[in-house]
């Protein structure tokens, strides 16, 4: 696999000056690590996105830091993008020591064609969608692919301990967790009303109706009917 790099430059603008370097082409951007100062970087819009596109979260970059002689190891950690353009408009590196094992969640894919899919009624169940691995940065894998092409059968599945890695990649999850199931589709079938039910909400309703027209027949006060003397107590 091509080896993704990027150059970068310290950076001395913040806030909301930041806005200026994006008009340039320019995206901010921070460097950390375990043991590491944060540092504060630049790089052009351009290569970023060619690296963003490329590397995802869990590819291994070379960053070139100007100034510095030795290149950094680093992971893209977050990235933030204008909701309505997309435009790139921060970026965050976590820089990790080659020789250091680390913890990170890689995306599962599956891949293949079922057997069992394809009977009418079924749908894939999924259980997890990305696995948690512990191994050195450099084996880190951009995403790891499971065969679904051996469920041949309604209700079978594959589990964690199914998925088959490299010896020096050590899964952190569960061993029985499903990662996919072939399931039947359940339909469930609204309930009729019972008849009696049925009857007794009419009933009420007629009674309701008898009860409202009786109220508007009878005179009120404020419609000029008669009103009573209250009676006087001896």
């Amino acid at each position: 696999m091509q080896e993704l790099k990027l150059k970068a430059a310290k950076r001395d603008v913040f806030g909301k000056k930041t806005r200026f370097l994006r008009r340039q082409g320019i995206v901010p951007a921070h460097l950390f690590g375990h043991s590491l100062e944060s540092l504060a970087l630049q790089c052009d819009v351009n290569e970023l996105k060619k690296i963003v596109s490329s590397a995802g979260m869990t590819r291994l970059i070379s960053l070139n830091v100007e100034g510095e002689k030795e290149a950094k190891n680093v992971f893209l950690r977050e990235i933030q993008r204008d909701v309505i353009s997309l435009q790139l408009l921060h970026v965050d590196f976590y820089q990790v020591r080659k020789g250091e094992k680390m913890t990170m969640e890689v995306p599962i894919v599956l891949v293949g064609e079922s057997p069992a899919m394809k009977a009418k009624g079924r749908i894939l169940s999924h259980g997890i969608n990305v696995l948690s691995i512990e191994c050195l940065p450099e084996k880190v894998p951009p995403q790891i692919e499971v065969d679904i092409s051996v469920l041949a059968e309604l209700d079978q599945s594959l589990h964690v301990k199914d998925i088959v890695l490299d010896p020096e990649i050590e899964v952190q999850d569960d061993p029985e967790q499903m990662v996919v199931k072939v399931s039947e589709i359940t339909v469930v079938a609204e309930e009729e009303k019972p008849v009696v039910a049925e009857e007794a909400e009419a009933e009420e309703g007629a009674e309701g109706e008898a009860r409202a027209e009786g109220a508007a027949e009878k005179p009120s006060a404020e419609a000029g009917g008669e009103k009573k003397a209250p009676e006087k107590k001896e």
